[in-house]
């Protein structure tokens, strides 16, 4: 129980300031440009081992023509930049690998040098850890445990996850958003298929169920955790979660962007909880980038074509495309990436994120001669 009313604690004092703040106006403060980016992870790659690395990573992506960097600073349930909360909770103020430097900062200067924008990318978002059975979070806040129908913890393609629904794990990840956008001139801060997100295997821990029962005249939530109206219960949940944190982040930095990367539309809901369509009509955040990644241009134009139907009219320019440039050291075919960018084009889409950095190294003609254009 201690441990539980220091992270409670911990967070409300972080965000006590906003309680008494002025509400933004959210609707006109920060004016969106077409989008060329490109993820940079820890995670096979070595782009952020070194001051040096980082230098010679936006040196090339400023000659591939990139304008936007995300740039990952959590993950595997550690930061990515030293944490004064994560030091206090779990003695761990950075992964290991990174010493007492300073990727994030590191990349703040360089990338601003090049006059590319930083994003902050918040990578494993409410995923505590992978193959890690939780990981050090869970362990210590076992209660933070996203639960299945079967009593047993939420883990999808080796990913485990907290509950996303719990106030507590809420404010844990609101916290470190908040520690990052008032510590660093970061341009924005981003989420994408894990925040807000939660397997739609989840829902049935203690709390959720009971707020579920509270909300529906004492009835349990359906066994079947697909059922239509249960989805949508619990995917509200996570588009209330994102508009408050919305506000609160732009009570901080009303230029701050706030860019999603979920995952294609409808499944993104079905299967993580995921509603942004929702979240663009809310206006809960600037622009959004869905993973739009396919092997085929066929099975690329036709996704594409059906995420652009979600949007209405106005939201064209807050709406970019996701492309894989290389995952397992693969890459696509160069006509396949320049068809890809020339469908955006032609079905009115200005800008996309590549994922991920290392990909640029396998088209230097492409990206410095042809896209930098486009």
């Amino acid at each position: 129980m201690q441990n539980i009313l220091k992270i409670t604690l911990l967070p409300i004092s972080l965000f006590s300031l906003f309680c008494c703040a002025r509400t933004p106006n959210t609707n006109a403060t920060t004016p969106i440009f077409p989008v060329k980016g490109v993820w940079v992870t820890n995670v096979a790659s070595k782009a952020l081992d070194s001051k040096e690395n980082i230098i010679e990573a936006v040196a090339l992506c400023k000659k591939s023509g990139i304008t936007d960097i995300y740039v990952v600073v959590w993950n595997r349930g550690t930061t990515l930049y030293p944490s004064k909360i994560m030091k206090d909770l779990f003695g761990k103020p950075i992964m290991e690998r990174f010493g007492d430097r300073d990727p994030l900062q590191e990349m703040i200067e360089a990338g601003h040098t090049a006059n590319i924008k930083v994003h902050a990318w918040f990578e494993f978002g409410f995923a505590s850890s992978y193959g890690e059975n939780g990981g050090a979070i869970l362990k210590k806040f076992p209660n933070w445990k996203a639960i299945d129908n079967k009593g047993n913890l939420v883990t999808k393609n080796g990913f485990e996850w907290m509950n996303v629904i719990d106030p507590e794990v809420q404010n844990f990840i609101k916290s470190l958003i908040v520690e990052v956008v008032k510590n660093y001139n970061v341009d924005g801060i981003q989420g994408d298929d894990r925040l807000p997100a939660m397997p739609s295997l989840g829902g049935y821990d203690p709390y959720t169920v009971s707020l579920y029962k509270k909300e529906h005249n004492g009835n349990n939530p359906p066994q079947d955790y697909k059922n239509a109206d249960w989805l949508t219960w619990r995917a509200d949940k996570l588009t209330i979660f994102l508009g408050e944190l919305y506000k609160e982040l732009k009570t901080i930095k009303p230029k701050l962007i706030v860019s999603m990367a979920p995952s294609i539309h409808p499944w993104a809901k079905e299967e993580y909880l995921q509603d942004w369509p929702t979240w663009l009509d809310k206006g809960y955040c600037d622009y959004v980038i869905p993973q739009v990644y396919r092997k085929t241009i066929e099975s690329y134009t036709a996704t594409l074509e059906d995420q652009i139907k979600f949007l209405k009219k106005d939201q064209k320019d807050k709406f970019f495309s996701g492309v894989l440039l290389q995952v397992n050291g693969v890459n696509p075919k160069p006509d396949f990436l320049k068809q890809m960018i020339d469908t955006n084009r032609k079905l009115g889409v200005k800008g996309e994120s590549f994922f991920f950095y290392e990909g640029l190294k396998a088209f230097p003609d492409y990206f410095s001669k042809e896209y930098s254009k486009k």
